[in-house]
This record gives C-alpha cells, structure tokens and sequence, in this order.
C-alpha cells in the first residue's frame, strides 16, 4: 500500500519506513526500545519502562501522563498512517510543539496514534535563552485540549495506573475547563463531582456507561483536576449499605 501523501503546506515528515530503519539501525546499538536514552531522568525512565511490554504496547496517553508527573521536557515520535509525527512536550510551560498541524494529524487520528520513540527534547519552550533551539511561534500549543482529546476519544479504555482500585473521585477546586470541548452531561457530572465524591460505578450511572466514566475520570487526572480518595466517603457507604439491606428484605 502506498503511504499517504502530506497536504500542499504541510512541512515535511519522516515517513515511517524511515524512521522504522533509524530504529533498525539503533537495534545493533542495543537502543531500540521505545523508552529513548538515560539521559531521561531514572524516574521518568523507571515509570515509562513499565509500559514497554504492554500487549497494547505504549499507548500515547500513559507516555503524557508520565511525562507530566516528572516535570520532563521530551519528544514522543508517534506514527500517524504512514508518517512520523514527533510532539515535543513542555510540561513546566503547560505547552507541546508539533511541527505539523495537530488538527489533521494528531486530533483526528488519536485512536490510532502509535509511540515509536521517547527521547529528551532537544527543542525548548517560547523564551529559552537558547534561542537558535525554539521553534517558530506557531508551532507551539497548550496542551490542555490536547490531553483532554486524547484521554476522550484515545484508544484507551481503562484507567490510568495512578487513579486505578478502590476509591472515590472529586473535582479539584479551581479547575478551569472553559478551553475543553465538554458536552452538556461532562458539565453536569464535573459540578457534581465537586460538591459530592463518586466512585467509578456511580460516575459510570451518571455518564451511562463505564467507558465514558474511565475517559472523563483520565482526562480529569490528566488536567490536574482530580482528587482521590481512598477511603470510602460514609455517604456512600451508607447508601451501598442501605442499598444492600434493601436487597436482603426483598430477597
């Protein structure tokens, strides 16, 4: 199959079956893992290397939310049909650089979206010192909307590692989602979130259905938007205890 061709404008990208060999080439380095060099700080690295040997392999949302805990500014080469599009992402500065327009090339093919490397950036964010190293201004982007399209309609389906088990989730004070495309229904269940906790089982009733639930709750976390709980709020004990005696006199 012939791979696609890149719109007139467009700047120019490294075809897959190229960047596919430069990662052959690093194979007899013993450096073809998708985790890039150690010059990645040990956390980063250790919290990344947990995703190398996914079935689903590393999927592009673990990789962000990774690279946001650790405060790291890296370079995700991620495979969009037949090309190779890198994403440079500032997380001090809340911002990602792509050279190509993310609306054709990342917005509408995050289910698809494929990490074939993860290295340090070598760019630097709007400002650096190091001027000959920051792009030209139009290629920066928040990163907000971003993060929040691809834990929405991503090709993940179940909850980030760091929200996962037994617990209950609130909306953090302060969140600002005036940028984020949220339907009516996100809204509505985002502001009762912040007065009452709920679990994963109550959010998915609220939604209707678990999978919109798990996307709202990592697209919260990836916003920095969430509060978990551990602990069971009474409230809901109560009421999954009332709930249950209920069963038990009707049964």
């Amino acid at each position: 199959m012939d791979e696609t061709t890149i719109p007139f404008g467009e700047p120019e990208l490294m075809r897959a079956s190229a960047f596919q060999h430069y990662l052959d080439e690093l194979a007899g380095t013993g450096a073809a893992a998708p985790v890039g060099p150690a010059s990645l700080s040990p956390s980063l690295l250790a919290d990344l290397q947990r995703f190398e040997h996914s079935p689903n392999g590393t999927e592009v949302v673990e990789v962000l939310a990774a690279c946001l805990r650790h405060a790291q500014s890296v370079v995700v080469h991620c495979q969009t049909e037949g090309y190779v599009v890198p994403i440079t992402v500032f997380p001090r500065q809340r911002l990602y650089h792509c050279p190509a327009e993310p609306e054709v090339y990342l917005m509408q093919r995050l289910a698809y979206l494929k990490v074939l490397r993860i290295e340090p950036a070598v760019l630097r964010p709007p400002g650096d010192p190091e001027s000959a190293l920051v792009a030209p201004a139009e290629h920066y982007h928040p990163i907000a909307p971003l993060l929040w399209a691809m834990a929405i309609d991503g090709a993940r389906h179940e909850l980030l590692p760091e929200i996962a088990g037994t617990a209950c989730y609130r909306t953090a004070p302060g969140l600002d989602l005036q940028a984020l495309p949220l339907n009516k229904l996100q809204r509505a269940v985002i502001r009762h979130m912040r007065l009452q906790p709920v679990s994963l089982r109550e959010l998915a009733e609220l939604l209707g259905s678990r999978d919109g639930a798990v996307r709202l709750l990592n697209a919260l976390y990836l916003q920095s938007g969430l509060i978990i709980s551990r602990a069971l709020p009474a409230s809901t004990a109560d009421s999954w205890l009332a709930t249950l005696g209920l069963r038990r006199r009707h049964g």
